[in-house]
Protein backbone atom coordinates (compact mmCIF):
# COMPACT_ATOMS: atom_id res chain seq x y z
CA UNK A 1 0.00 0.00 0.00
CA UNK A 2 0.98 3.68 -1.08
CA UNK A 3 2.22 4.94 2.46
CA UNK A 4 3.63 8.17 1.55
CA UNK A 5 0.04 9.81 0.85
CA UNK A 6 -1.26 8.65 4.13
CA UNK A 7 1.58 9.95 5.68
CA UNK A 8 1.51 13.58 4.08
CA UNK A 9 -2.25 13.39 4.88
CA UNK A 10 -1.14 12.89 8.59
CA UNK A 11 1.23 15.94 8.53
CA UNK A 12 -1.25 18.19 6.84
CA UNK A 13 -4.14 16.58 9.53
CA UNK A 14 -7.05 17.90 8.24
CA UNK A 15 -9.09 16.29 5.40
CA UNK A 16 -12.10 18.58 3.45
CA UNK A 17 -14.76 17.06 2.30
CA UNK A 18 -15.73 18.71 -1.23
CA UNK A 19 -18.88 18.13 -3.10
CA UNK A 20 -18.64 19.40 -6.77
CA UNK A 21 -22.01 19.66 -8.41
CA UNK A 22 -20.82 21.66 -11.20
CA UNK A 23 -17.38 21.67 -13.14
CA UNK A 24 -16.39 24.94 -12.96
CA UNK A 25 -16.53 25.23 -9.33
CA UNK A 26 -13.82 22.83 -8.98
CA UNK A 27 -10.95 25.22 -9.81
CA UNK A 28 -11.70 28.01 -7.56
CA UNK A 29 -12.51 25.44 -4.64
CA UNK A 30 -8.47 24.01 -5.21
CA UNK A 31 -7.39 27.08 -5.46
CA UNK A 32 -8.75 27.90 -1.92
CA UNK A 33 -7.77 25.03 -0.52
CA UNK A 34 -3.92 25.36 -1.56
CA UNK A 35 -3.83 29.21 -0.50
CA UNK A 36 -5.19 28.16 2.93
CA UNK A 37 -2.33 25.48 3.12
CA UNK A 38 -4.25 22.51 2.43
CA UNK A 39 -3.65 21.02 -0.58
CA UNK A 40 -5.86 18.05 -0.16
CA UNK A 41 -9.20 16.82 -0.79
CA UNK A 42 -11.75 14.57 -0.62
CA UNK A 43 -13.94 14.50 -3.58
CA UNK A 44 -17.29 13.08 -2.95
CA UNK A 45 -18.53 10.40 -5.44
CA UNK A 46 -22.21 11.57 -5.10
CA UNK A 47 -22.28 13.95 -8.17
CA UNK A 48 -22.61 13.58 -11.77
CA UNK A 49 -19.40 15.37 -11.96
CA UNK A 50 -17.39 13.57 -9.68
CA UNK A 51 -15.25 11.88 -12.04
CA UNK A 52 -14.85 14.56 -14.38
CA UNK A 53 -13.56 16.74 -11.59
CA UNK A 54 -11.36 14.43 -10.11
CA UNK A 55 -9.64 13.87 -13.59
CA UNK A 56 -9.41 17.64 -13.62
CA UNK A 57 -8.20 18.41 -10.70
CA UNK A 58 -5.31 16.35 -10.34
CA UNK A 59 -4.11 17.19 -14.17
CA UNK A 60 -4.37 21.08 -12.93
CA UNK A 61 -2.38 20.72 -9.76
CA UNK A 62 -0.29 17.39 -9.86
CA UNK A 63 1.05 17.95 -6.59
CA UNK A 64 -1.94 18.64 -4.65
CA UNK A 65 -3.45 15.41 -3.01
CA UNK A 66 -6.93 14.46 -4.47
CA UNK A 67 -8.90 11.56 -3.31
CA UNK A 68 -12.07 10.25 -4.05
CA UNK A 69 -14.84 9.74 -1.03
CA UNK A 70 -18.11 8.09 -0.22
CA UNK A 71 -17.28 5.16 -2.63
CA UNK A 72 -18.97 2.38 -2.10
CA UNK A 73 -18.51 -0.27 -4.88
CA UNK A 74 -16.16 -1.80 -7.05
CA UNK A 75 -17.39 0.56 -10.31
CA UNK A 76 -16.93 3.40 -8.36
CA UNK A 77 -13.11 2.64 -7.35
CA UNK A 78 -12.23 1.69 -10.24
CA UNK A 79 -13.24 5.12 -12.56
CA UNK A 80 -12.03 7.43 -9.03
CA UNK A 81 -8.65 5.89 -9.54
CA UNK A 82 -8.12 5.91 -13.21
CA UNK A 83 -9.96 9.54 -13.32
CA UNK A 84 -6.66 9.65 -10.90
CA UNK A 85 -7.55 9.91 -6.76
CA UNK A 86 -4.56 9.02 -4.87
CA UNK A 87 -6.61 7.77 -2.06
CA UNK A 88 -10.37 6.39 -1.46
CA UNK A 89 -12.41 7.12 1.35
CA UNK A 90 -15.83 5.16 2.08
CA UNK A 91 -18.54 5.84 4.56
CA UNK A 92 -18.48 2.02 5.32
CA UNK A 93 -16.04 -1.00 5.25
CA UNK A 94 -16.52 -2.33 0.91
CA UNK A 95 -14.58 -5.74 0.75
CA UNK A 96 -14.79 -4.93 -3.44
CA UNK A 97 -13.41 -1.44 -2.84
CA UNK A 98 -10.49 -2.70 -0.54
CA UNK A 99 -9.53 -5.57 -3.50
CA UNK A 100 -9.57 -2.97 -6.26
CA UNK A 101 -7.56 -0.44 -4.05
CA UNK A 102 -4.70 -3.16 -3.60
CA UNK A 103 -4.84 -3.94 -6.83
CA UNK A 104 -4.27 -0.64 -7.78
CA UNK A 105 -1.84 0.45 -4.80
CA UNK A 106 -4.00 3.31 -3.58
CA UNK A 107 -5.03 3.92 0.26
CA UNK A 108 -8.31 3.04 1.82
CA UNK A 109 -9.66 4.57 4.15
CA UNK A 110 -12.78 2.66 5.81
CA UNK A 111 -15.52 4.08 7.74
CA UNK A 112 -16.24 2.16 10.83
CA UNK A 113 -18.06 3.11 14.28
CA UNK A 114 -18.27 -0.44 15.97
CA UNK A 115 -15.56 -2.83 17.30
CA UNK A 116 -16.87 -5.25 14.62
CA UNK A 117 -16.27 -3.24 11.91
CA UNK A 118 -12.83 -2.29 13.44
CA UNK A 119 -12.04 -5.71 13.32
CA UNK A 120 -13.05 -6.40 10.04
CA UNK A 121 -11.35 -3.87 8.92
CA UNK A 122 -7.89 -4.61 10.90
CA UNK A 123 -8.25 -8.17 9.62
CA UNK A 124 -7.37 -6.88 6.17
CA UNK A 125 -4.50 -5.02 7.15
CA UNK A 126 -6.48 -1.30 7.30
CA UNK A 127 -5.33 0.45 10.37
CA UNK A 128 -6.19 3.86 9.05
CA UNK A 129 -9.99 4.26 9.59
CA UNK A 130 -12.86 6.40 8.71
CA UNK A 131 -14.63 7.20 11.73
CA UNK A 132 -17.90 8.53 10.71
CA UNK A 133 -20.58 10.24 11.01
CA UNK A 134 -18.68 11.04 14.39
CA UNK A 135 -20.94 13.54 15.77
CA UNK A 136 -24.20 10.88 15.74
CA UNK A 137 -21.62 7.78 17.27
CA UNK A 138 -19.94 9.10 20.05
CA UNK A 139 -17.54 11.26 18.81
CA UNK A 140 -13.94 12.56 20.80
CA UNK A 141 -15.16 9.97 23.33
CA UNK A 142 -16.41 6.81 21.82
CA UNK A 143 -12.84 7.30 19.39
CA UNK A 144 -11.05 7.48 22.82
CA UNK A 145 -12.39 3.78 23.75
CA UNK A 146 -12.00 2.52 20.66
CA UNK A 147 -8.29 3.37 20.61
CA UNK A 148 -7.99 1.94 23.93
CA UNK A 149 -9.37 -1.42 22.90
CA UNK A 150 -7.92 -1.32 19.49
CA UNK A 151 -4.09 0.30 19.83
CA UNK A 152 -3.42 -0.79 16.58
CA UNK A 153 -5.76 1.94 14.78
CA UNK A 154 -6.01 5.10 14.00
CA UNK A 155 -8.57 7.38 13.44
CA UNK A 156 -10.24 9.68 10.85
CA UNK A 157 -13.59 11.46 12.32
CA UNK A 158 -15.92 13.28 10.12
CA UNK A 159 -18.57 14.76 11.00
CA UNK A 160 -19.55 16.86 14.06
CA UNK A 161 -16.18 18.51 13.57
CA UNK A 162 -15.47 21.88 12.84
CA UNK A 163 -13.15 25.20 14.13
CA UNK A 164 -14.54 25.44 17.67
CA UNK A 165 -13.40 21.60 18.92
CA UNK A 166 -10.60 21.17 16.15
CA UNK A 167 -8.00 21.68 18.62
CA UNK A 168 -9.32 18.88 21.00
CA UNK A 169 -9.47 16.53 17.89
CA UNK A 170 -6.04 17.09 16.79
CA UNK A 171 -4.88 16.56 20.67
CA UNK A 172 -5.77 13.03 20.41
CA UNK A 173 -2.91 10.74 19.51
CA UNK A 174 -5.79 7.86 18.11
CA UNK A 175 -6.60 10.64 15.24
CA UNK A 176 -4.48 10.48 12.39
CA UNK A 177 -6.41 13.51 10.22
CA UNK A 178 -9.70 15.16 10.59
CA UNK A 179 -12.04 15.30 7.89
CA UNK A 180 -15.04 17.14 7.28
CA UNK A 181 -16.98 19.85 5.17
CA UNK A 182 -16.61 22.98 7.69
CA UNK A 183 -13.36 24.14 5.58
CA UNK A 184 -14.88 24.34 2.31
CA UNK A 185 -18.03 26.76 3.46
CA UNK A 186 -18.84 30.52 2.07
CA UNK A 187 -16.47 31.90 -0.87
CA UNK A 188 -13.35 31.09 -1.92
CA UNK A 189 -11.84 33.85 0.67
CA UNK A 190 -14.33 32.19 3.54
CA UNK A 191 -12.22 28.70 2.73
CA UNK A 192 -8.86 30.39 2.88
CA UNK A 193 -9.13 31.88 5.83
CA UNK A 194 -11.21 28.37 7.26
CA UNK A 195 -8.12 26.31 5.96
CA UNK A 196 -5.33 28.84 7.60
CA UNK A 197 -7.37 28.88 11.01
CA UNK A 198 -7.34 25.23 10.99
CA UNK A 199 -3.61 24.63 10.01
CA UNK A 200 -2.60 27.25 12.56
CA UNK A 201 -4.85 25.07 15.27
CA UNK A 202 -3.10 22.03 13.98
CA UNK A 203 0.54 23.24 14.31
CA UNK A 204 -0.35 24.89 17.97
CA UNK A 205 -2.03 21.62 19.04
CA UNK A 206 0.82 18.78 17.35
Amino acid sequence: MNNRILDEIKRIKVVPVVVINKLEEAKPLMAALIEGDVPVAEVTFRTAVAKDAISLLTKEYPKALIGAGTVINKKQAYEAIEAGAKFIVSPGLSKEVFEVCEEKDVPYVPGVVTPTEIMEALSLGLTNLKFFPAGVFGGLKAIKAMGAAFPAASFMPTGGVDLTNLSEFVKNPKIFAIGGSFLTKGTPEDIVSNCLAARKIVKENM
